[in-house]
């Protein structure tokens, strides 16, 4: 048997086109509400430092993956990654393993991807301001994200501080990539906002309006809530999994929201681009089912 391939961050960031990743997610989300992706909620072991081990599978008939991943939010201190891991790809049929792709960036960019979904379905009209919340790996994905599928809007970053702020932008223009430190404010032309951050307590409290979509992305803990509760309960809710949203989505939990009224992603993919008379708020807590769909992606490109 050959060696199996093993892609590093920079050659798996290659094969995953924000784009082609977007409609393959599409895809995905309907088979996974129809039951063809298998796709369980997530499990996790504890690491030192309040870090995690999470494993997630997923299959369908002709593929199937397994990603593990650490994430150590205390790495911060050391200098290093919070987040390492791979994703193994084995094909469907035999189960025999076909390559591996870097588990932060596959993380990254399909997560940043299905956010992009959430606003090709979602947003109640063409994007003109995107507010990001958050100056960490995730943030950086959404605004690479943003700067290649809506190079004509405003991209505004809010972090802890105003220094964080500057040291992002001036991260992201390495890239290419143009933002605007928000100062700490959430400037009122802001028509999409995305809380990617690991905060336990709300980092956005806004008032819901029916003229701007919030994702939030970054929290996967019933202990953690990006969203205000009150923003939370005036919002339209769809979710990108929810059987895990079920267990992971502290936004929702902690708002205490009828979870018959909650949609998934799947579900507005079904419906097509629409307009709602309300506010809209898309919350992901992630799922095997969308490294899925991004190994598919990865497959065809490599």
């Amino acid at each position: 048997m050959e060696p199996i391939a093993i892609y590093d961050a920079a050659a798996t960031a290659r094969l995953l086109d924000f784009g082609v990743l977007i409609d393959a997610l599409a895809t995905a989300a309907q088979e996974h509400d129809a039951g063809r992706i298998h796709a369980p909620v997530r499990t996790g072991v504890p690491l030192k430092g309040n870090g995690v081990m999470l494993s997630m599978p997923a299959s369908a008939d002709d593929i199937a993956i397994h990603k593990l991943v650490s994430v150590c939010p205390a790495n911060v201190a050391l200098g290093m990654p919070t987040i390492f891991g791979a994703v193994t790809v084995c094909n469907g049929a035999t189960g025999q393993p076909e390559f591996i792709l870097d588990g932060p960036t596959v993380t990254g960019r399909r997560t940043a991807a299905l956010s992009m979904l959430g606003v090709r379905l979602l947003h109640a009209g063409k994007p003109r301001a995107f507010l990001l919340i958050g100056t960490g790996q995730q943030a950086r994905f959404h605004a690479e994200a943003i700067g290649q599928l809506h190079p004509e809007a405003m991209l505004y970053v809010k972090g802890r501080t105003e220094a964080s702020e500057e040291a992002f932008r001036a991260r992201m223009a390495q890239s290419g990539v143009r933002l605007t430190p928000a100062r700490g404010a959430v400037p009122d032309e802001v028509d999409t906002v995305i809380a990617a951050t690991t905060s336990k307590t709300p980092v956005y409290e806004c008032p819901a309006r029916k003229d701007r979509l919030v994702i939030g992305v970054g929290s996967f803990t019933p202990d953690a809530a990006e969203i205000a509760q009150e923003t939370v309960r005036a919002s339209r809710l769809f979710v990108d999994d929810l059987a895990a949203a079920r267990e992971e989505a502290g936004d929702l939990l902690q708002a205490g929201i009828d979870w018959a009224n909650v949609r998934s992603i799947g579900a507005a993919v079904a419906a097509g681009a629409a307009r709602y008379d309300s506010p809209v708020l898309l919350k992901t807590v992630g799922s095997g089912a969308w490294d899925l769909a991004a190994a598919r992606v990865a497959r065809q490109m490599r």
